[in-house]
C-alpha cells in the first residue's frame, strides 16, 4: 500500500519524537554517570587533601617530638613543662604535649600533673621504629576541636589534629577515618561508621559506591590512616544539576538531529529519483504505445513507445520531468534499457511479419555516449531477432549535436540499419546542416508548431519552411500532435513522405490494445482496397491474425498480403 505524503508526514514526525525522547533519556543517564565520575573525582580530590594534611601533621608530630625527647630539663619539672608549651604553641598541628611512664600520663601541657593513673587502650598502629599511635587518650582533655591523634615515642607524647579542608566541591562532603591496627596491619573500628565492610580496600586508595552513597578514599603516604569521604548520591545528583542538565539538553539536541536526519533520509528515500531508482528494476513502470499513421490515408505504419511512470503517492509524473531526472542522476541508460526490452517483448512478433511496421524508441544524448548502449541495443535486437530496420532511433536536435562521441554513434546506428528521427524539430539549437544532410531521414515537427494551426500566431509561418527544407533534403516527416482533422488538412495529402501522431489517430496505449487498433486499422485499409484483393482472404482472417498474415509498407496506400493460410 503505498504511502500518503500525510501519513509520511506523520512518520517522520513519530520517529522524530522518538529520537528526541530517547536522546532526552539516554542524555539524562550519561548526565547521571558523568555527575557521579565528577563527585568521585571530587571526593577523590576532598579526601586526598585531607590525607595530606594528615601526613604533614603526623611529619610535624614526629619532628616535635624528638626534640621534645632531647630536653635537658628534670622529668615532668615545671621547666619542662613549660619548654614543652612553647613547642606547641609555635607548631600547626600540635594540641598537646607530655609525658607517658607505666601506663600512666605524668603530666602534659593541657592537664598539667593528672590525679590518677590513666589506663592506655591498645596502641592503633605501631611504627618499625618503636613509635605508637592511639586515637584517643580518654582522660586527656582535647586543646582544640575535633578528634585528635596521639604519638608516642619513649616518655614523650603529643596529641595532634589536622583541621579539616573547606569544601572544594559543589556538594556537601562526609569525611571519616580508619586506622590500622598495630598487628594485623588492617584497619580497625571507623571512626565514623559510615564505612562499611567490603566497599573499599581499606589498604589502598580507591572509589566505589554502595547502596545511594558514593565513597572516595586516600591513604596516608606514611602509612597511618585512611581518610574517606562520602556522599549521597541524591546529593550529588543535586550538586551536580548543570552537569545533568547540559547533557539532557544535549541528547535532545542529538535526539532533534537524529530525527531530522532520519526524517531527511526518509524523505530523500522516498524522494522522486529514489523512487524512480527503485521502479526499474522492479519493472513499476509502463510503456504506452502511439500511432504513427500516413496523414493521407491514416494507415498505421509505425508505434512511437513511451514509458509512463506512477510514484509511490499515486501521482502520474510527467516523463519530461522523471527522464530529466534520470539523465541528471545518471541513471537515464537504465530507463532507455527497460523501455526498449519491454517494447521488443511487445512487439517482437509485430515487427518480425511486418518489416515496413517501425517502431520508435527515444534515446537520450546520454545514452549516445554511453559505451554499454550500442552493444545493449544490438543484444536486445538479437535475443528477439528483430532486425535494426523495425527499430526507429529518436534523438531530440540537443542531444545529437552535444558532442563528436554523439555523432559517431548516429554513425554507428545509420550503418547498423536504424533510423534516425529528430524529435521535437524545430526547438533545439543543432548545426542542422551537418545533423540533417549526414545522419537523419526524418524529422517531427513539434507539437507547439502544430498546435498553432488555425491561429494568428507567427509561429504558423514557420510551418512551410520546414515542409520545404524536409523536402529538398529527401526528408520524411512526421507532424506531432495532431488533435483534430483542421490540423491534419492543412498538409498536403498527397505528399507520401508525410506522417502523423497525434490523439486524432489514438492515445498512448497498451500493447493488447494497440494490437487490436492495428487490427481494426488494417481491416479498414483492407476494405478501401478493390474487391479482388478483399475475396482472397476473409475478413475474419484479418482481424484474427493480423500479426501473422500481412505486410503494411509504410507510405503506401495498398495492402499486400504476405502469404494465404
Amino acid at each position: 500500500m503505498r504511502k500518503t505524503f500525510r501519513q509520511r508526514v506523520q512518520i517522520a514526525k513519530v520517529v522524530t519524537l522518538v529520537f528526541v525522547a530517547g536522546g532526552l533519556a539516554t542524555g539524562y543517564v550519561l548526565g547521571c554517570a558523568l555527575s557521579l565520575r565528577a563527585a568521585t573525582n571530587w571526593l577523590e580530590r576532598y579526601a586526598g587533601l585531607t590525607a595530606a594534611q594528615d601526613d604533614a601533621s603526623l611529619a610535624e608530630a614526629r619532628s616535635v617530638i624528638n626534640d621534645l625527647n632531647a630536653v635537658p630539663y628534670p622529668y615532668c619539672s615545671d621547666a619542662e613543662i613549660a619548654y614543652y608549651r612553647g613547642l606547641v604553641s609555635r607548631s600547626q598541628y600540635l594540641k598537646d604535649a607530655g609525658r607517658i611512664r607505666n601506663g600512666k600520663i605524668d603530666c602534659s601541657v593541657a592537664a598539667g600533673h593528672p590525679a590518677r593513673t590513666i589506663a592506655l587502650r591498645k596502641p592503633d598502629f605501631r611504627f618499625e621504629d618503636g613509635a605508637v599511635t592511639y586515637s584517643y587518650l580518654p582522660t586527656v582533655r582535647s586543646a582544640g576541636p575535633g578528634k585528635e591523634e596521639f604519638l608516642q615515642v619513649g616518655t614523650t607524647y603529643v596529641a595532634f589534629a589536622s583541621s579539616v579542608p573547606a569544601n572544594p566541591g559543589p556538594f556537601p562532603m562526609q569525611i571519616s577515618a580508619s586506622f590500622k591496627s598495630a598487628d594485623d596491619k588492617q584497619p580497625s573500628l571507623p571512626v565514623s561508621q559510615l564505612l562499611l565492610d567490603n566497599i573499599l580496600n581499606w589498604t589502598s586508595s580507591g572509589a566505589a559506591r554502595m547502596d545511594e552513597t558514593v565513597y572516595a578514599t586516600r591513604c596516608s603516604s606514611q602509612q597511618f590512616r585512611c581518610v574517606t569521604a562520602s556522599a549521597p548520591v541524591a546529593v550529588v545528583e543535586r550538586g551536580e544539576i548543570d552537569v545533568v542538565k547540559g547533557t539532557t539538553t544535549a541528547g535532545g539536541i542529538f535526539g532533534v538531529t537524529i530525527g531530522f536526519a532520519f526524517s531527511f533520509l526518509f524523505a530523500r528515500k522516498r524522494s522522486l529519483h529514489q523512487q524512480l531508482r527503485r521502479a526499474i528494476p522492479r519493472n513499476q513502470l509502463q510503456v504506452f504505445y502511439q500511432p504513427i499513421v500516413v496523414l493521407a490515408t491514416r494507415q498505421i505504419v509505425g508505434a512511437e513507445a513511451l514509458v509512463r511512470w506512477t510514484d509511490d503517492e499515486g501521482n502520474q509524473i510527467d516523463p519530461e520531468v522523471f527522464v530529466k531526472i534520470a539523465e541528471e542522476r545518471g541513471f537515464v541508460g537504465s530507463l532507455t534499457k527497460f523501455v526498449l526490452r519491454r517494447a521488443l517483448h511487445d512487439f517482437a512478433s509485430t515487427l518480425q511479419s511486418r518489416p515496413g511496421f517501425r517502431l520508435s524508441i527515444n534515446v537520450a544524448g546520454k545514452d549516445l555516449v554511453d559505451p554499454a548502449f550500442l552493444p545493449m541495443l544490438d543484444e536486445s535486437l538479437r535475443q528477439n531477432n528483430v532486425k535494426p530496420e523495425s527499430v526507429v532511433i529518436e534523438i531530440s536536435e540537443k542531444s545529437a549535436a552535444k558532442s563528436e562521441a554523439a555523432m559517431e554513434a548516429i554513425r554507428i546506428l545509420r550503418r547498423m540499419g536504424h533510423s534516425i528521427h529528430i524529435d521535437d524539430f524545430g526547438t533545439g539549437y543543432s548545426n542542422l546542416d551537418k545533423l540533417l544532410y549526414m545522419f537523419a531521414d526524418t524529422i517531427k515537427i513539434d507539437k507547439a508548431f502544430t498546435g498553432v494551426i488555425g491561429t494568428e500566431s507567427v509561429a504558423v509561418a514557420i510551418l512551410p519552411q520546414i515542409l520545404a527544407m524536409a523536402k529538398s533534403m529527401g526528408l520524411e516527416v512526421v507532424v506531432e500532435g495532431v488533435e483534430n482533422d483542421h490540423q491534419a488538412n492543412y498538409f498536403a495529402p498527397d505528399s507520401p513522405q508525410l506522417y502523423g501522431q497525434g490523439w486524432l489517430y489514438g492515445h498512448p496505449v497498451t500493447a493488447v490494445v494497440f494490437q487490436g487498433l492495428l487490427a481494426d486499422n488494417l481491416a479498414t485499409m483492407f476494405a478501401a482496397q478493390e474487391p479482388a484483393t478483399q475475396d482472397t482472404i476473409s475478413h475474419d482472417y484479418i482481424t484474427q491474425k493480423p500479426d501473422a498474415e500481412w505486410i503494411v509498407k509504410p507510405g503506401a496506400l495498398h495492402i499486400v498480403p504476405a502469404r494465404v493460410a
